[in-house]
């Protein structure tokens, strides 16, 4: 032995050595996993970054430039499902927002209406706030963010639900689905927005565009009076073009109110205190609304005066077809056959012996004048059941109301087929 160090036989240095290199093989295992991990959080192109770290694409960029909005200035969404449309909204250097992209959305599951228990696959209608906390760069749908539902609103009304998420991958079950690059874009806006000091930024989810035509054809739905709620909202950001403060109280949306007394908060289900809204933007969502509700009650009554001829048209075709039947008349019942404001009985009834006796060389003779004349007795004949028929109902055919003239074409479904 040397003072201070010990040595090693021959047989305990080769188990040392062998100890060493098992030791690097294991970091350098560690080293190549670790690679590998990394490797997964990459784009497919490659050196783009980790997803959650992309930048916005080169259009938005340039968008952003055009529209003097600087990169990490605050946004705020908009989603309208009906459309299946989400609108990004970015702050300009004037302070006021102005629209930098709209986007198509992939899917969203459920109808037009808010959403109220878990399962029941509804994409949440209202507005809602997004903080960094609500942000998942690890989500299973590539990318994504959780909309806060239920929010102090939902839960006021005792609604329940988790996890509903704006996110990648296209596929929905009560969240709002977007492709993998457009939630990047969304996902990138977000992020820089963060960095910009933006707190949370909005996300105003609603069945559809707030505008009186579409308010009016959904006149009859369940819904309309939480949508004209919503749509006071949607009012505020139209007329300031500022996000609104939604506060709320008595268990409905309030917005940008301010308490008269300093400190006293707003309450979801208890009393509202005493508050106000900025003059002028109450007078300006005021005057909004008394314009569009005068347009609202236009086009319900125009819409109201189509549904009913159309039910009047209804009822008429099928006395029609009982009556033709009852006579035992064996030509086919088709339009050429049934009175209308533009079409009188005589005439429709002539061609429908025409249908069915047409002339031939034999019968040279016989032409529509003939017809209508072979056809006039019928007409007269009491004892004759079309005869009867058409008689009463050549005044009703031969006949429109102003206000069904008033109206033009329009479209009678309400709801499409939400995407799922």
């Amino acid at each position: 032995m040397v003072f201070g160090r010990r040595l090693l036989t021959p047989a305990a240095q080769h188990e040392s050595s062998s100890r060493m290199r098992s030791r690097s093989a294991v970091r350098a295992g560690a080293l190549v996993l670790a690679a590998a991990v990394l490797a997964g959080c990459q784009a497919d192109e490659f050196g783009a970054g980790p997803k959650h770290l992309r930048p916005v694409s080169d259009s938005i960029k340039r968008k952003m430039t055009d529209l003097n909005m600087s990169s990490n200035s605050p946004i705020m969404i908009r989603i309208f499902k009906e459309e299946s449309e989400m609108e990004v909204w970015k702050q300009t250097r004037t302070g006021k927002y102005k629209k930098l992209e709209e986007f198509e959305i992939c899917k969203w599951s459920g109808k037009l209406g808010p959403k109220f228990k878990e399962g029941d696959r509804q994409a949440p209608e209202g507005f809602y706030e997004i903080t960094p906390a609500l942000m998942n760069p690890n989500s299973s749908y590539h990318l994504a963010f959780n909309l806060g539902y239920p929010n102090r609103y939902d839960r006021a009304h005792g609604r329940t639900g988790s996890h509903l998420m704006v996110h990648g991958a296209c596929s929905s079950r009560g969240c709002y689905a977007m492709t993998d690059e457009q939630v990047e874009d969304i996902y990138a806006l977000a992020r820089e927005s963060f960095k910009g000091g933006q707190k949370s930024f909005q996300v105003q989810a609603f069945p559809f565009r707030m505008t009186p035509e579409n308010m009016a054809k959904h006149r009859d739905n369940e819904h309309l009076g939480y949508w004209k709620m919503l749509k006071t909202g949607y009012d505020h950001f139209e007329v300031t073009k500022t996000p609104p403060k939604v506060s709320v109280c008595e268990k409905k949306y309030v917005f940008d109110a301010t308490t008269l007394v300093e400190g006293v908060p707003f309450r979801a289900s208890a009393q509202c205190p005493e508050y106000q809204v900025h003059p002028s933007i109450s007078s300006a969502v005021a005057a909004k609304q008394s314009k569009d509700d005068e347009k609202f009650q236009q086009l319900a009554s125009r819409f109201d005066a189509r549904e009913e001829r159309l039910q009047r048209r209804e009822e008429r075709n099928k006395r029609i077809a009982e009556v033709f039947g009852n006579a035992g008349d064996e030509t086919e019942i088709t339009t050429a056959t049934i009175p209308s404001a533009d079409r009188p009985a005589s005439e429709a009834s002539a061609s429908a012996v025409a249908a069915a006796n047409p002339p031939t060389d034999a019968q040279g003779e016989t032409d529509a004048t003939a017809v209508e004349t072979a056809f006039a007795p019928q007409e007269q004949s009491s004892g004759s059941v079309a005869g009867r028929f058409l008689k009463r109902w050549v005044p009703f055919g031969s006949k429109t109301t102003e206000a069904e003239a008033s109206v033009g074409p329009i479209t009678t479904d309400v709801v499409p087929g939400a995407k799922p």
